[in-house]
């Protein structure tokens, strides 16, 4: 069991009225200088505009690995200029490990915090209205890069240069990037949708959407989510 990466940057952010009929958004967050205070609902300073599907304990901080922004600006060379650490709206940019790196569950020292790994990004139409990119969310989904949240285990402080370093890896057998796909996947095999249901380390709305899944005849509608 070994993984660790080195924090980039942090970033904070509160709800602004971004775009036209449509409702505030937080997405658009600002790098910050020196240590940061990290409580169990984030980055101090952060804030979130819907907190009904962003943010609170179980969603805390949201990390997003530097590596896959080379991904981005080759799928999508003519936004290679947005495609950059901080660029889709994360609390943490990091290099050093992604999602096949790790696990659910997954616990990490960061400064004098203690962070678990709770689910992968949901994403949803923002995401596409922030880069200017109307296939961003789908892309994100479909490809699996869709970064991470944490929850605090334990309250410190972070900030870039900080090493995460993992230091405990309680469900070895749920590779992060194959659970993220699995979320996703309209057609999960029964079994796996069981199981992930039971998983005490994932969120309490991830755990019921593999409830969901677990009947065959069970199709999620994500236009709204990802369209807007």
């Amino acid at each position: 069991m070994s993984a660790s990466a080195r924090i980039l940057d942090l970033y904070t952010g509160t709800p602004a009225q971004r775009w036209e009929d449509k409702a505030p958004s937080a997405i658009g967050k600002t790098r910050v200088e020196g240590p940061v205070e990290v409580n169990r609902t984030g980055l101090k300073g952060d804030r979130q505009a819907d907190t009904a599907v962003h943010g609170g304990p179980e969603m805390a901080l949201h990390h997003y690995p530097s590596e896959h922004h080379a991904h981005w600006r080759e799928a999508f060379p003519e936004l290679s200029k947005i495609y950059r650490p901080g660029g889709f709206g994360e609390n943490i940019s990091s290099e050093g490990f992604t999602e096949e790196d790790l696990c659910i569950g997954d616990v990490f020292s960061a400064g004098t915090a203690r962070l678990q790994i709770s689910q992968g990004r949901q994403p949803c139409w923002k995401l596409n209205m922030h880069t200017g990119n109307p296939a961003q969310a789908a892309s994100f989904q479909k490809t699996g890069r869709t970064g991470w949240y944490f929850r605090v285990l334990e309250e410190g402080t972070i900030e870039a240069g900080d090493t995460l370093s993992l230091i405990d890896r309680p469900c070895p057998d749920w590779n992060l990037r194959q659970v993220i796909l699995a979320r996703f996947n309209p057609r999960l095999e029964s079994s796996v949708a069981k199981a992930l249901s039971q998983l005490e380390e994932l969120t309490a709305s991830w755990r019921g959407a593999f409830a969901r899944k677990v009947d065959p005849e069970f199709r999620e509608d994500t236009s709204a989510r990802l369209k807007g």
